[in-house]
C-alpha cells in the first residue's frame, strides 16, 4: 500500500499511459437508460455515440474497477461505506474514507463532504484528494466487425439476445430483448494515471490488479445471465515525464504487446518505481 502521509507534497511528476485492446468475449450491454427507445428496438438498447456506434463510458468501466478494488480490499463493510445517494428506492453505497493511505480514495479522488456512513457517525471528510486516475471512453474498432459477424447482426453493428423471465407461480414467461454488441468486437482502451509523489508509484500496481480482476467479472448488464465477459490485449505502457511536457523529452515505452500479467510483474518489480521519473 502507498503511504502517503496528510503532508505529503504533490507536484506532477509524470504521467503512465496505459492503451491497448478491450475485448468482448461475450455479447457486451451497456445499457443507454430510459428514454432511448425506438419504435420496433430492443427493450434494452445499448449506449452509442451521435454517429449511431457503441462505446464504453469511462464512467461505466472506472465504476466496475472501482467496485472490484472495494471488494478486494474489504472496504465494502457497513462502517467503510457512505451514501453516495439516499434517493427513495435508488440508494447508493460507496467507500469514502478520509484516510491519506487509502488507496481507492488516492486513485478515484474525494471531496471534502459531511457523508452519512451506512452504520456509524457521519463521515467528516476534511482532505480533497485529486484522482489519479483517468479512464476515457472505449470507442469500437470499426474493423473488429468483420463481414461474417454483419450478416447476423440486426443493424450490423449490434445483436439483440432475447431472454424471458418465468413466473414462479403462474408459469408465466415474460419475454425481453436485450441489445448487445456481439463477441468479437473491440474497443479501444485508454487510461492514465497521474504521479503526484513517490508514493503513487505504487498506485499502478493496483489498477492493474482492478482490470485482471474484470476479466474474471463482468462488465455492464446481464453479467449472471452470459453477458459482458471482456479481456484486454495488445496493451502498450508509456512513461511520460515532466519534462515530456515541459521542455520536449521523449516518453519512455515500458512494454508494448503486453498482456495484463505481464504488466502487472512489471509494476510489482522493485525496479519499477525508479523507471517512473
Amino acid at each position: 500500500m502507498a503511504n502517503h502521509t496528510a503532508q505529503t507534497k504533490l507536484q506532477l511528476i509524470g504521467k503512465l499511459i496505459l492503451s491497448g485492446d478491450l475485448h468482448c468475449e461475450t455479447g457486451l450491454h451497456i445499457g443507454a437508460g430510459k428514454g432511448s427507445l425506438e419504435i420496433g428496438g430492443a427493450d434494452n438498447p445499448v449506449v452509442k455515440d451521435a454517429f449511431g456506434l457503441p462505446y464504453i463510458p469511462g464512467s461505466s468501466l472506472r465504476g466496475k474497477v472501482r467496485s472490484l478494488l472495494e471488494n478486494a480490499l474489504g472496504l465494502t463493510s457497513p462502517a467503510e461505506l457512505v451514501y453516495l445517494s439516499k434517493r427513495k428506492g435508488q440508494e447508493v453505497r460507496i467507500h469514502q474514507s478520509d484516510r491519506p493511505d487509502d488507496e481507492i480514495g488516492l486513485l478515484f479522488g474525494r471531496s471534502p463532504l459531511r457523508l452519512d456512513r451506512v452504520e456509524g457517525e457521519p463521515l467528516d471528510a476534511r482532505s480533497a484528494t485529486p484522482a489519479r486516475l483517468t479512464i476515457y471512453d472505449a470507442p469500437l474498432d470499426q474493423e473488429s466487425i468483420t463481414a461474417q459477424m454483419r450478416e447476423n447482426l440486426d443493424d450490423e453493428i449490434t445483436e439483440v439476445k432475447s431472454e424471458n423471465a418465468i413466473d414462479r407461480i403462474t408459469a408465466q414467461a415474460n419475454p425481453r430483448t436485450l441489445e448487445r454488441v456481439p463477441a468479437g468486437a473491440r474497443f479501444k482502451l485508454r487510461l492514465v494515471i497521474d504521479v503526484l509523489c513517490e508514493e503513487d508509484k505504487a498506485l499502478p500496481a493496483r489498477v492493474l490488479e482492478g482490470l485482471r480482476l474484470l476479466e474474471d467479472d463482468a462488465l455492464g448488464g446481464g453479467g449472471s445471465r452470459g453477458s459482458g465477459r471482456v479481456s484486454f490485449k495488445s496493451l502498450k505502457l508509456v512513461w511520460r515525464g515532466r519534462s515530456f511536457y515541459s521542455s520536449g523529452a521523449s516518453e519512455a515505452e515500458l512494454a508494448a504487446g503486453a498482456d495484463l500479467g505481464a504488466l502487472q510483474a512489471l509494476a510489482n518489480d522493485s525496479a519499477f518505481a525508479e523507471k517512473l521519473s
